[in-house]
């Protein structure tokens, strides 16, 4: 979750056993964010979390200090390189019913339709069982059918998903306090997300600090 901080909050309630007071969060401080590469030493105390490294990963700061340009540039790229893998993985299968659906269908009717029967039929089709085959070959890291849905909208499509992801992260709490989430995990839901939170992220000042919390 990425976390608008009220101005007033000061940085030493930054911490994670004050996240529950503060906003209604049980989580962790994580480093999503990249400082920019200039950052000055006397700008260090400003930043949240900061760790050394080129780019410097850090938990949070002000929205002028952090990178998110860079960020989303390098998750693109990341993603066309998996995109490209993916597409060598899947050759030759059709495109498969996600996830999404088939747990749709389960919630919709548990009891003529249970879970068991919906996992087994998203992993009968080929092309699941492609992605899955070559995960277990080359182990973690490899193209995930959780994200099936996003590699089936095209290679483009992947890399504006995973740089929006990469500075909006999976929720996001406002400045003004509204909670923004996706509905499910299914992509349009996913879309619908990632579009009121880049907006949101638009719309801070410089100054806005930001903040990332794994829960």
């Amino acid at each position: 979750m990425v976390i608008c901080l009220p101005e007033e909050l000061p940085a030493a309630a930054l911490t994670s056993h004050h996240l529950d007071t503060h906003f209604g969060v049980t989580g962790t401080l994580t480093t999503l964010f990249w400082a920019v590469p200039r950052l000055r030493l006397w700008q260090h105390h400003l930043m949240i979390g900061l760790r050394k490294g080129r780019p410097a990963p850090c938990a949070g700061g002000p929205v002028r200090l952090l990178d998110l340009a860079g960020m989303r540039q390098a998750a693109a790229v990341g993603a066309g390189i998996r995109h490209q893998v993916w597409q060598r993985v899947v050759h030759g299968t059709r495109a498969a019913t996600p996830w999404p659906m088939f747990e749709t269908r389960h919630l919709t009717d548990p009891d003529r339709y249970p879970l068991e029967s919906a996992v087994a039929d998203f992993h009968a089709q080929p092309r699941v069982q492609a992605m899955r085959l070559h995960a277990a070959t080359l182990g973690p890291g490899q193209p995930s059918v959780g994200e099936l849905e996003m590699y089936q909208a095209g290679e483009v499509a992947y890399q504006h998903y995973l740089a929006a992801s990469a500075v909006a992260g999976d929720a996001m709490l406002a400045a003004d306090g509204r909670r923004l989430a996706p509905a499910s995990d299914a992509l349009a839901h996913r879309i619908t997300y990632l579009e009121q939170a880049l907006a949101h992220l638009d719309s801070l000042g410089p100054d806005q600090r930001l903040l990332a919390v794994a829960i």
